[in-house]
C-alpha cells in the first residue's frame, strides 16, 4: 500500500503481446486465466480489510512488511536500493503529519476481480492447460482522508482505488501492491500469463462533504 498516496492513474499504456508458456516437451499448453473460488476472494478481501484498520490505526509498517515482494524488489531496483524504499515508506507517516493529512477509514468496496497466476511458476499442465501456483485478487477500495492546515477549511478527500492481493495456493500469505499509478504492463511484467484484455480497477480520487 502507498500509505497516504492521493495521486489518480492517467490509465495504462498500451498493452505488449503475451508472450507463450513453454511446458514439458516443448510445445504450448492452452493459458487460462481461472478464477478463484468464492472463499479465495472473501479470504483476499478480508486481508485487505485488516491492513487498512492496520495503517489508519497509524500502524505503517504493516504496509512495508506486507508489501508484494516481486514489487518490493522492482521498486527498489528502480529507487536504487532496498534501504531506499524502506526509507521512504518509513517517512510516509511523518510526511502525512506534516501535511495535515490523516486517514480516516480504508475499506474493500466494490467487486473483486481473480486470476491464476504464478510469476512464471506453474503447479503443472491439466487438460493441456497451465495450472499456476498464486492467487492474484484485485479488490476495490474506499479510503478517505483529512486535510487540515492552518487557516483553510478541513477538506475531506474519498480516493477510489484497488489493492492486488497475492498468495500461494492454498495458503494465507497475502502480500500487496497498490493500485496507485500501478498499469497493466506493470503487473504483467511479474506475471506473465495474465490476459491480454485485462483491466485494472477504476482510480479516482473527489472531495466529499
Amino acid at each position: 500500500m502507498a500509505v497516504g498516496s492521493l495521486h489518480g492513474q492517467d490509465g495504462p499504456p498500451p498493452l505488449a503481446p503475451l508472450p507463450p508458456i513453454p511446458v514439458e516437451g516443448g510445445q504450448a499448453a492452452r493459458v487460462i486465466s481461472a478464477a478463484a473460488p468464492p472463499e479465495v476472494i472473501a479470504a483476499a478481501s478480508a486481508a485487505v480489510a485488516n491492513l487498512g484498520a492496520e495503517v489508519v490505526l497509524g500502524h505503517y509498517q504493516v504496509a512495508v512488511d506486507r508489501m508484494n515482494p516481486l514489487w518490493k524488489k522492482r521498486t527498489a531496483e528502480r529507487m536504487g536500493g532496498m534501504d531506499k524504499l524502506e526509507n521512504q515508506l518509513k517517512g510516509v507517516a511523518q510526511q502525512m503529519v506534516q501535511q495535515g493529512i490523516s486517514m480516516i477509514s480504508f475499506k474493500p468496496e466494490g467487486q473483486p476481480r481473480s486470476y491464476d497466476v504464478g510469476a512464471g511458476k506453474t503447479v503443472g499442465v491439466v487438460n493441456d492447460e497451465v495450472v499456476f501456483n498464486q492467487w492474484m485478487v484485485l479488490v476495490p477500495t474506499v479510503t478517505k482522508f483529512r486535510i487540515t492546515r492552518p487557516s483553510q477549511k478541513t477538506i475531506i478527500i474519498e480516493s477510489i482505488g484497488f489493492q492486488v492481493a497475492i498468495a500461494d495456493k492454498g495458503k494465507d500469505n497475502w502480500t500487496f501492491i497498490d493500485g496507485s499509478g500501478l498499469s497493466v504492463n506493470e503487473l504483467r511484467g511479474l506475471y506473465l500469463n495474465l490476459p491480454q484484455d485485462m483491466q485494472l480497477p477504476p482510480v479516482e480520487k473527489r472531495e466529499v462533504r
